[in-house]
């Protein structure tokens, strides 16, 4: 009887992965400026400290972050053991940090708030959907 081992990290395609990760991120992106539009639209103000933040300016930040997080997936999917769980707890803990500079941010409690919802939104699309493409 040939018993044959597998380890986590000849489970996770990369390819898929970043692929996945850019596709979550490009709908994060999209997601965020929405959620920013639909905002301001309600009346909720973009400024901060006296100055607007562009609906675009939204997405941007989303992506850019978003494929930080694509680039931290890959690097713990080639070197952690259990990659899905470090990836989740690690993007899970860095959403929460990123609420900080919103709450202290010179602006508005509703532009807070639109802030910390634009921050969780991008959160609930990426993190589960690149977390699924990681090896448990």
């Amino acid at each position: 009887m040939t018993t044959t081992a597998t380890t986590s990290r000849a489970t996770t395609s990369y390819a898929a992965l970043i692929g996945t990760g850019v596709a979550a991120a490009a709908v994060a992106s999209a997601a965020t400026m929405a959620v920013a539009a639909a905002g301001h639209a309600a009346g909720i103000s973009l400024d901060m400290a006296g100055a607007p933040i562009p609906v675009a300016g939204f997405g941007t930040l989303t992506a850019l972050f978003s494929l930080v997080g694509v680039v931290l997936a890959v690097t713990l999917a080639r070197f952690a053991g259990r990659p899905r769980r470090a990836f989740v707890r690690t993007t899970v803990v860095l959403t929460v940090l990123s609420l900080v500079p919103d709450v202290l941010a010179d602006a508005a409690p509703a532009t807070k708030a639109l802030l910390m919802l634009t921050h969780l939104v991008a959160a609930a699309i990426v993190i589960p959907a690149v977390a699924r493409r990681l090896a448990a």
